[in-house]
């Protein structure tokens, strides 16, 4: 093949996509070359090439004691090609040949499919199909150096999507006329032939479960040859799953890297981590726990939770077939019991790469107590980010479903707050599982917390909070000229008075806002009371980092921007006036972000709660409790583990009122026609309820010398975080809730109808 990439990967294409068994001897994996020269298959039986070392890194022997030589010809030479130097390339020829094997592998049309050649006019084209049950895929090769073109017959196909294999790209949908291709030089593609849109609606209405099979034990399904049945199926099952988080990436493939047996109760679980591989992006690795069951159970199961079922299962052993279903253990009482007790007594569970460990703080025995009996377990609500395990009325296990490598920021800051520091108003960590492996950091799977008694969040109690308010301001009618809707900041309102008519519409809510800013106060105090810890000491605000801060907010604005654009068409007519309006505010958005920059700011950097808002605080009735310090679950954890200023948790907090505002307003009971009248008096509860809250924040952290001293340096930081997180919801509701886009729309114009801080 004299050498030339592009006919080797064509040549390796063909040998892997025709029918029979696919021999590579070793060496072609890196193209390394053959010495033609040594008699009779002695030219395949050369040392092989795996680092520039002596002798190619075979062996330390002299080069002469070699039983054969080392191939030392100029082109194929072990200092050029070997596979240390193509390890380390992803773009080597050895790195494609894993990928095209173990693309091949996902599909059984290659090694068991039926093949039918088709014919084109263009005889430089070689088209072929292989065909095994449900698997259609459609080989085209240009066997030229050149270019070509060809008209294929897929009439059989119409109506159907040819799907790249490698990249997983659609290709125009197949006609009745006979379909057109171009190829570059030596070029091949691999199509899966799949149903359009419009056709697997049609007909997926009810979603079958896929069936599997296997031979020995349950078990025998997630391992070695028999675990690319599972792999096969968990793509369809993963995006069905709240917690998956990449429901709008293409998934490339799934692997199973690791599975940990868990045996409680009779049961037997393996908790797997999964790879899913994407067609653009890292990978990302999901948490698993995978139990078979049959008979009642299974039919149990099908009924009262179909949604964590991954696949119908037929065991065949020397007693015959056992039919059954694979599916999530977190609905078994076993296996919750299992996690409680891996954690409560520090044991261990060994996997094939690492292992399993149980850790417990000092805590446990005070938040456990004493127990008579097992704690009864259930899964907590509905699905969500992650999956909540309750255990009576005392504890509660987060099992985290997204696993990123490194200690999980809602464990490490979770468990500081609880031994080394004295704030109260957060749950009580009692202990973690973790996957240490052999190699690498170990990573958090769950952690384990005191059961907080509540109300409910404080969104909900907020929502609850504004349905009176408004019930209030419809029954009692005040003329609109007496609220206070002036432009200023929060800030500048901290010294002015409430009006009497609006405090007496508000109520009491008032008080919790105030007393919800010295909480998350008594927070930044006790995250930057330790000094001697390197994790946790506060360090100053930088002129480099005022830079940084307004880099990436310019950087989340030019997207969200961009984006808006993109989907201004298909926003509600009602909403797309004033996102023009926004679009047009884009220069002085920059304006306000560059003034942090133009400024020196004092304070201190200190480790965050990272994603703080109404959602993330428990209401007990009388006060409120902090929880959930994972931050953004779309960012790495080492983004997370970052310190920055507090006020931006302050300013997650007063997007979340101004969001609860007009949620309440625009989604809530009330009347369209009450709307127009009610708008200035949910602008007026906003101001007033954000000014009681930074009137508690600030006197809570006064003399802690984690904030600017100065109002416009306080002000200007402030003004930041508020908009960078606005316009972050306007990226979010665009993605997910195009028709909620105009609370953030809103929140953006009115930060900048505020006019800079002074």
């Amino acid at each position: 093949l004299g050498n030339n990439r592009r006919r080797i990967e064509l040549m390796t294409s063909l040998l892997l996509s025709l029918p029979g068994t696919p021999v590579l001897y070793y060496g072609d994996e890196i193209g390394m070359g053959d010495n033609i020269y040594l008699g009779d298959r002695n030219g395949v039986r050369t040392p092989m090439q795996w680092s520039s070392d002596r002798n190619a890194g075979f062996s330390r022997s002299n080069p002469q004691q070699l039983f054969l030589p080392t191939i030392i010809d100029p082109e194929y030479h072990y200092e050029a090609i070997n596979v240390e130097a193509q390890q380390n390339n992803a773009h080597s020829q050895l790195w494609w040949m894993k990928r095209i094997l173990g693309i091949r592998k996902r599909f059984r049309a290659f090694c068991r499919g039926e093949i039918e050649f088709l014919h084109p006019e263009n005889r430089k084209v070689l088209v072929f199909l292989r065909r095994f049950e449900s698997e259609q895929v459609l080989v085209v090769v240009n066997l030229s150096r050149f270019a070509q073109a060809a008209e294929i017959d897929l009439a059989e196909f119409a109506e159907m999507v040819p799907v790249e294999v490698f990249g997983q790209t659609p290709f125009p949908t197949i006609g009745h006329e006979p379909y057109f291709l171009t190829l570059g030089p030596h070029a091949f593609y691999w199509f899966t032939l799949q149903p359009s849109e419009e056709q697997a609606a049609a007909v997926a209405v009810a979603p079958q479960l896929p069936s599997l099979n296997v031979k020995g034990g349950w078990v025998e399904i997630l391992q070695g040859k028999n675990g690319s049945q599972v792999e096969r199926v968990l793509p369809g099952h993963l995006k069905g799953r709240r917690w998956f988080a990449s429901k709008a990436r293409k998934i490339l493939s799934t692997r199973i890297i690791e599975s940990l047996p868990v045996r409680a109760g009779g049961l037997d679980t393996l908790i797997c981590l999964v790879e899913v591989e994407f067609t653009e992006g890292d990978p990302d690795v999901y948490q698993i726990p995978l139990t078979f069951s049959s008979g009642v159970r299974a039919s149990q199961v099908l009924e009262l939770n179909p949604h964590v079922v991954v696949a119908r299962l037929t065991v065949t052993g020397e007693e015959g077939d056992i039919e059954g279903i694979l599916y999530d253990a977190v609905v078994e009482d076993a296996f919750c019991g299992g996690l409680l007790d891996i954690i409560a007594a520090r044991r261990q569970r060994s996997g094939r790469a690492g292992r399993l460990r149980g850790q417990r703080t000092r805590r446990f025995a005070k938040v456990y107590g004493a127990v008579e009996g097992e704690l009864k377990s259930a899964p907590l609500g509905a699905e969500q980010s992650n999956t909540s395990l309750v255990y009576g009325d005392r504890l509660i296990l987060k099992l985290f479903r997204r696993l990123y490598r490194g200690v999980n920021p809602e464990l490490e800051v979770g468990q500081f707050l609880t031994e080394r520091t004295s704030f109260s108003n957060t749950p009580l960590v009692a202990g973690a599982l973790a996957y240490e492996p052999r190699k690498g950091e170990k990573v958090t799977l769950a952690i384990l917390q005191e059961l907080v008694v509540n109300e409910g969040d404080a969104w909900e109690f907020t929502l609850d909070a504004l349905q009176r308010y408004f019930e209030r301001v419809l029954a009692n009618p005040v003329d609109t000229g007496e609220l206070s809707v002036a432009s200023e900041s929060p800030l500048a309102c901290l010294d002015e008075e409430i009006p009497e008519s609006v405090e007496d519409a508000i109520g009491g809510f008032l008080e919790f806002a105030r007393l919800l800013g010295q909480r998350t106060a008594e927070l930044h105090v006790a995250l930057s009371s330790r000094g001697d810890e390197p994790d946790f000491a506060p360090e100053p605000i930088t002129a480099m980092y005022r830079r940084s801060i307004y880099q990436s907010s310019r950087t989340r604005a030019d997207q969200a921007f961009e984006l808006l654009r993109k989907r201004l068409s298909r926003l509600p007519a009602e909403i797309r006036g004033e996102a023009r309006s926004v679009l047009n505010m884009s220069n002085r958005i920059d304006q306000r972000l560059r003034s942090v920059v133009d400024r020196k700011a004092g304070g201190k950097r200190i480790r965050c709660h990272g994603d703080y808002h109404l959602g993330q605080v428990l209401f007990t009735g009388k006060d409120f409790v902090i929880m959930d310090f994972e931050g953004e679950p779309a960012r790495p954890i080492s983004e997370r583990r970052l310190k920055r200023t507090p006020l931006r948790d302050v300013g997650g907090m007063l997007r979340s009122f101004h969001f609860a505002s007009v949620s309440a307003l625009i989604a809530g009971p009330v009347r369209p026609e009450d709307i127009p009248t009610l708008e200035p008096w949910a602008h007026t509860w906003y101001r007033w309820v954000v000014v009681d809250f930074l009137k508690g924040y600030l006197e809570g952290v006064s003399g802690a010398g984690i904030l600017p001293e100065d109002r416009s340096q306080l002000g200007a930081l402030l003004d930041l975080c508020v908009l960078d997180k606005a316009l972050y919801e306007l990226m979010y509701e665009l993605n997910n809730r195009p028709d909620w886009v105009l609370i953030p729309l809103r929140g953006i114009a009115s930060i900048i109808a505020e006019g800079a801080p002074a």
